[in-house]
């Protein structure tokens, strides 16, 4: 089964009723530590709400404490370049692998997907609505449409600028602006504007200022939105207190990890579907 095509399937037939049970684990025993790590991660993941429902779970598990800095995705990556950080939680992938092919960060893993959604007016005057990503940034364009664009490097803004490629558009329209924020503040604009603004489907689904804002395309594979997460590398940080981030790692991966992500969700319909290959979990 194709993956993707479940996230718009359960989101509308609000399936995570019967998700929460499918995975279920033992309490693990607490670890002795007291150690409080730093993981840079994105605005999208912090305002969806994920981050203040996995966290104490983590920290239950593990008494490890997790410093959220919650920034763009490039943002976030070179934070962890310049060693400003212990443990990466991102999504961009291709950004993610040249960080750990240059050295700076552990292996990558998988940990979950959902998926991006093109936002509009729902009286939709550039008539974008549908299931094709490409089809709806052209006829944006040239309606001259607002569309708010993040312009923050982050792994939503890198989604659109490739979009934006692959429909074949150089000149975005009269109406493109950017704002260089994060997503719940780029909402929060397109919403004043009557914009269009590309979003995280978690973002969105707990975004409470929607206005006059509908999701309008959604479904498009190209759409598919992977999260991963990578220990900062100690050969070029020393200082990267990498035991602990390790701790992180292995647990948001794991079979407990990945049910407390399974677990969460809004109004009864799931922000994301975690998707890795389990692993054993060490806090020790």
């Amino acid at each position: 089964m194709n993956p993707f095509k479940s996230i718009v399937q359960v989101t509308r037939t609000a399936a995570i009723a019967g998700l929460a049970g499918l995975l279920v684990a033992a309490p693990l025993p607490s670890a002795q530590a007291s150690e409080t790590i730093t993981m840079a991660s994105t605005t999208s993941t912090q305002n969806s709400g994920l981050l203040e429902f996995l966290l104490p779970r983590f920290k239950a598990d593990s008494g490890i404490e997790v410093k959220v800095v919650a920034v763009g995705t490039g943002q976030a990556i070179d934070m962890a370049r310049r060693g400003d950080a212990d443990v990466l939680f991102v999504h961009n992938k291709e950004q993610e692998e040249a960080f750990v092919a240059e050295g700076f960060g552990l292996a990558r893993r998988d940990v979950m997907y959902n998926d991006f959604v093109l936002i509009g007016p729902k009286n939709d005057p550039a008539k974008a609505a549908g299931k094709d990503i490409r089809r709806a940034l052209k006829a944006v364009a040239a309606a001259n449409a607002p569309f708010l664009s993040r312009g923050d490097k982050s792994g939503t803004h890198a989604a659109e600028l490739q979009y934006w490629g692959l429909a074949g558009v150089s000149a975005k329209g009269s109406g493109y602006a950017e704002c260089g924020c994060g997503m719940g503040a780029a909402l929060n604009t397109a919403s004043g504007k009557e914009a269009y603004v590309l979003s995280d489907r978690a973002t969105w689904l707990k975004f409470k200022n929607k206005a006059d804002l509908a999701i309008l395309v959604e479904g498009d594979e190209a759409m598919f939105n992977q999260y991963g997460v990578i220990v900062v590398s100690p050969a070029k940080h020393p200082h990267v207190k990498v035991k602990p981030a390790q701790a992180f790692a292995d647990w948001v991966v794991s079979t407990r990890g990945q049910a407390t992500i399974r677990e969460y969700g809004v109004d009864g319909q799931p922000l994301f579907f975690p998707n890795a290959k389990p692993v054993a979990t060490r806090l020790n």
